[in-house]
């Protein structure tokens, strides 16, 4: 709902802010949040309701990158259910225990997700780091790797109903299947063999993993898509390399010196704390 700033929005005073730019402004006023944009207020609902409209509006631009995207979550789905069917201890547990444990780590790891952060020392600052593997791993090591491919998709889904999509799906689509080539190797080698030495060894699968496939679809896929959906030129991008690391001349070595640490710092680091809290959290987070 939207009303003019000109005219009397309630009898209480609304604390008006007029920058004078295109900018939004936050304003509060009795513990009611409200929106300005030039020429309108919008009360908290009505922010939320434009929220998914531009969500909405994002997927019917990108239509058929959204189709690819949902096509290659449902061939992981798929993988790794198969898998998931030859490895002979994988832990039973009833429906609604194995909804309420994907869901709350899907929550934690939305949440990671959210408070991701750029190292522009090691890449260009569209690039981010951040630690949503990590409970997406802990789901994995207790349910098995169609829980982790699950947990990893609903994080997505709960990040972009939280803050939308700022990359025209690209971003998120790479976080999902890059995330997705970390947990399914270390989560099907760990219910192979189960112990401590299987752990590590599957958190060093999965990090090659990571490094080695993130690089490649980085540079076959979706670098080349994310300059075609935003009109920036590939030299553009390949520049912002170089201004970091000298090395960077084209786009191989642009993700042989920018994606492919960020990649290992992320998988180093995700394994360490998997490691260290997995044991720690497993009886309190899932009832083990």
């Amino acid at each position: 709902m939207q009303f003019p700033t000109g005219g009397t929005v309630r009898e209480r005073k609304l604390n008006r802010c007029d920058s004078g730019t295109d900018s939004k402004v936050w304003m509060e006023e009795d513990g009611c949040f409200v929106v300005s944009r030039p020429g309108y207020l919008y009360t908290r609902g009505d922010f939320c309701e434009v929220k998914n409209m531009e969500l909405w509006k994002s997927i019917q631009e990108n239509l058929s990158f959204v189709l690819v995207t949902m096509a290659v979550i449902a061939a992981l789905s798929l993988v790794s259910h198969l898998v998931e069917r030859r490895i002979a201890h994988i832990r039973q547990v009833s429906p609604a225990r194995r909804v309420s444990i994907v869901g709350i780590c899907s929550a934690l790891a939305a949440v990671l997700h959210i408070l991701d952060f750029p190292l522009i020392f090691l890449a260009p600052e569209f690039y981010k780091l951040d630690f949503s593997e990590l409970p997406v791993l802990l789901c994995g090591f207790f349910l098995g790797p169609s829980a982790a491919v699950s947990c990893e998709g609903v994080k997505i889904l709960l990040k972009l109903l939280l803050k939308g999509t700022s990359t025209a799906f690209v971003g998120d689509f790479a976080n999902f299947v890059v995330g997705c080539s970390f947990v399914i190797p270390s989560t099907i080698w760990y219910h192979l063999h189960k112990s401590r030495h299987s752990a590590i060894i599957g958190l060093i699968l999965g990090t090659l993993s990571l490094t080695v496939f993130g690089s490649a679809f980085n540079a076959v896929y979706l670098i080349p898509k994310f300059s075609e959906l935003f009109g920036l030129p590939l030299d553009t991008i390949i520049a912002m390399g170089t201004a970091i690391q000298g090395n960077v001349t084209n786009l191989v070595t642009f993700v042989i010196f920018c994606v492919a640490p960020l990649n290992i710092v992320k998988g180093v680091s995700v394994s360490v704390l998997t490691l260290l809290l997995y044991k720690r959290v497993a009886r309190p987070l899932f009832g083990k």
